[in-house]
């Protein structure tokens, strides 16, 4: 399979799936699943996925699995966004390298963890140890306030004034966080691109910050809605009344399954959403004892059903 060619223009917008790590029966890594399930997602629409995010549960995996999901994927024809989390940040610029080497598409910036994680100073050099390590690639800064830092505009700057290949901001810290990157960071330059981080607020930074990529997690199970709501909301931000109503509806009718993205349990709240939307090898978890509730179970399913009766009868599905 010929590897996609990344175009720093385009890779960070429109729809990008955060992959999760299907598992065989032993617990390990199904890399033949990934594959399958990243080029299926590109196939639907997506413009390319995140493998190695908090979604694909980095902290579970071995550096080599990490790095050999993205090499499978990139190998497959898949435009893929590596994740580059580590506690050790030259580990992480060494995601960054592989990345390279294997022909990413793109690199999602994660802070510096655990060790010196407040600190400027130290995350200054965390991200341009992985910019270097990631020359050429484009790459977006990981902002979530998960990770104990939130990167600001001085910091940004400063490190886009030395690495060219930062080309957006990332932002999973919620409405005030998108606001805030639109205001100080991405607007008036073409080309810096700002991207919605979680699920929840997709309508509100295509619409009032003028986002121009969505990291999704529930559109790996619900990839034909969240699709719709990523191109609705395009339109209403291009001034179109009738999206925007439609964007409000759809935006309203997803609330429940979304807001599992800023909860610590989204990756097993939406595997258990694949494994109901029809794929069994996502049932697993990498760590055995990580399991929803009974209680969690049940009324996750209410909810899919819920929302796919409004889905199912709903007449904005179309354009």
């Amino acid at each position: 399979m010929e590897r996609c060619v990344p175009d720093r223009s385009t890779v960070f917008r429109g729809c990008i799936p955060a992959l999760m790590t299907p598992c065989n029966a032993d617990r390990k890594p199904d890399f033949d699943a990934l594959v399958r399930k990243g080029r299926e997602l590109i196939d639907l629409g997506m413009s390319a996925v995140v493998y190695c995010g908090s979604m694909g549960d980095w902290p579970l995996l071995t550096d080599a699995q990490r790095q050999e999901g993205v090499r499978l994927l990139a190998e497959a024809g898949v435009p893929v966004v590596v994740g580059t989390g580590a506690q050790n940040p030259q580990l992480a610029a060494e995601h960054a390298a592989h990345a390279k080497q294997v022909g990413a598409a793109g690199l999602m910036v994660i802070p510096r963890v655990l060790s010196r994680g407040t600190s400027p100073a130290a995350q200054r050099a965390h991200f341009a140890g992985i910019l270097k390590a990631g020359e050429g690639i484009p790459s977006v800064i990981y902002n979530s306030p998960y990770y104990g830092f939130e990167t600001k505009a001085d910091l940004f700057f400063d490190l886009r004034a030395e690495f060219s290949n930062l080309v957006g901001f990332k932002e999973f810290g919620g409405a005030a966080s998108l606001s805030y990157a639109a205001e100080h960071i991405t607007s008036g330059d073409p080309d810096l691109t700002l991207m919605v981080g979680v699920d929840t607020q997709v309508f509100h930074g295509f619409v009032r910050c003028g986002a121009a990529g969505a990291i999704t997690g529930v559109g790996n199970a619900l990839p034909g809605p969240i699709l719709r709501l990523v191109e609705l909301c395009q339109q209403a931000a291009a001034g179109d009344v009738e999206a925007r109503r439609l964007a409000e509806e759809l935006d309203n009718a997803l609330a429940v399954l979304a807001k599992f993205d800023d909860g610590p349990d989204l990756v097993l709240h939406y595997k258990y959403l694949m494994v109901l939307e029809g794929s069994p090898e996502y049932a697993l978890q990498l760590n055995p004892s990580d399991a929803l509730s009974t209680s969690q179970r049940a009324f996750l399913e209410g909810q899919w059903k819920l929302f796919r009766t409004w889905w199912d009868n709903w007449s904005g599905r179309e354009s």
